[in-house]
């Protein structure tokens, strides 16, 4: 089904023998899309940005609905909808709404040559926005918020497993005042919806989340087309925990960083680097912290984690049990502890917070992205030998460094691999600066000032006076 100008439309007739399904979907959204175009994008910023805050402050004031419907769609905690998913969603839309109002554009002068040059941004024009399923509408709005705001419309695509949220939202764009066809959302899968988006020729630009293996399609199936990417990817993500660390402060921090929103989040650690000194210490404390997190109902504002997505993504988790076979041992968590979880959720899709130990660097459970409760804990002697081990995965997005020494903090987040570098906190963000990740992490930045670049076209002109 799909959603266009005209809001939560889903046509469920069979066309003959065939249903016209999600490909026709697509194509009356990006003909929407491009016939919208016209007039959204000669409205002025201000004026764009004034719908923006509207919308923003719908969803606020719906904000429990919304925070209600996400945590039973996605299965993470009610507490965790209410105070960062929808919050945030709400938060993306005045950012955008402000921050399109405040861009420059460069100008320098050739006295010698009597010539001036200045540049000139334009919008693209539609807009292909896929977004995953474990931060849905935060995910999505961060998204839709900058390609509207610069005067493109969009097609967006959120995760079929997650799309309620959305479906919500389009029932506000009128309200807020959107011209119809300016914001069009497509429900279907990604081999079918997202594919025919991707490929599409009136979208010259796509902006995706989600998997490397689904990026690695989207490039190829966008090449013929030569359209603009930004793709924001996995991560494998490490913890490097100093001797002269305050564990008072990195152990409850680096139990956020490892579970919170039951790992399904891209930034999440998965691994830690304790330097050998304080390596007993700290996997003491971390475990005895990690066995008091509270999994179950969601609804249940006292729960720190809620379900997995579904139960094949479950099962692909619990998958990280092999690394018994590699030697290591599982400190807690899946496994061990299973019987803590409630009687009521053992059939459910719950796994308990859990932490392996006495891992090899090369095993599966070190390379690859689990996207769960799951995170490793190996020591380290000297700083040179860590940040090699923290780089030796292909991913490059986010990292944590703990240490009270300044020069080091400075010295490893420079040789660090990614994108991000916390030191002494995490999730710490500022929207204005660039978000995204190195080597098979991603391409592109997105920010305030990155995602005005990537969602518009720049244009030097020169005069010669």
């Amino acid at each position: 089904a799909f959603a266009l100008g005209d809001f939560c439309t889903f046509p469920n007739e069979k066309q003959g023998s065939a249903w016209a399904g999600p490909v026709a979907f697509v194509e009356a959204a990006v003909r929407a899309a491009k016939d919208a175009f016209p007039i959204w994008s000669s409205k002025s910023p201000l004026e764009r940005s004034q719908i923006l805050n509207k919308l923003a402050d719908l969803i606020e004031h719906d904000l429990e609905a919304f925070a209600q419907a996400e945590s039973k769609d996605q299965g993470k905690t009610i507490t965790f909808a209410r105070t960062v998913d929808i919050p945030r969603a709400v938060y993306n839309f005045r950012f955008f709404a402000s921050s399109i109002l405040h861009h420059m554009t460069e100008c320098t002068e050739m006295p010698s040559m009597g010539c001036m040059h200045y540049t000139s941004r334009t919008p693209v024009g539609v807009a292909g926005l896929i977004s995953p399923w474990n931060l849905p509408l935060y995910l999505l709005t961060w998204k839709i918020a900058p390609a509207i705001a610069c005067g493109n419309t969009v097609v967006a695509k959120p995760s079929e497993m997650t799309s309620v949220t959305a479906w919500m939202m389009c029932k506000l764009l009128e309200k807020a005042g959107m011209p119809h066809g300016v914001v069009n959302v497509v429900f279907g899968t990604g081999t079918k919806a997202g594919e025919a988006l991707v490929c599409h020729p009136d979208v010259p630009l796509i902006s995706f989340t989600g998997s490397t293996l689904t990026a690695q399609r989207i490039t190829e199936k966008s090449a013929p087309h030569c359209k603009k990417l930004s793709l924001e990817l996995g991560g494998k993500n490490p913890a490097i925990i100093f001797d002269d660390a305050d564990l008072s402060q990195c152990i409850p921090t680096t139990l956020r960083s490892s579970f919170a929103n039951q790992g399904e989040i891209c930034l999440c650690t998965s691994r830690i680097f304790v330097q050998r000194g304080i390596y007993n210490e700290f996997v003491k404390r971390f475990v005895a912290e990690t066995k008091k997190w509270k999994v179950g109902n969601p609804s249940d504002p006292t729960v720190d984690m809620g379900a997995l997505i579904s139960k094949e993504h479950l099962e692909k988790v619990v998958l990280h049990g092999k690394a018994k076979a590699e030697g290591a041992r599982i400190l807690c968590g899946e496994g061990v502890d299973s019987l803590a979880l409630p009687s009521g959720n053992q059939k459910g899709y719950f796994m308990l917070p859990t932490v392996i130990a006495e891992i090899k660097d090369e095993s599966c459970c070190m390379q690859e992205e689990i996207f769960g409760p799951v995170t490793c804990v190996v020591a380290f002697d000297t700083e040179e030998e860590v940040v090699k081990r923290a780089n030796g995965v292909k991913y490059g997005l986010a990292a944590t460094v703990w240490s009270s020494n300044v020069g080091r903090v400075h010295r490893v987040a420079r040789r660090l691999q990614s994108g991000l570098v916390w030191t002494n906190c995490w999730l710490v963000r500022d929207l204005n600066l660039p978000f995204g990740g190195m080597k098979a992490s991603g391409i592109g930045r997105e920010g305030a000032k990155d995602s005005y670049e990537f969602f518009t076209e720049v244009k030097t002109i020169t005069i010669k006076h």
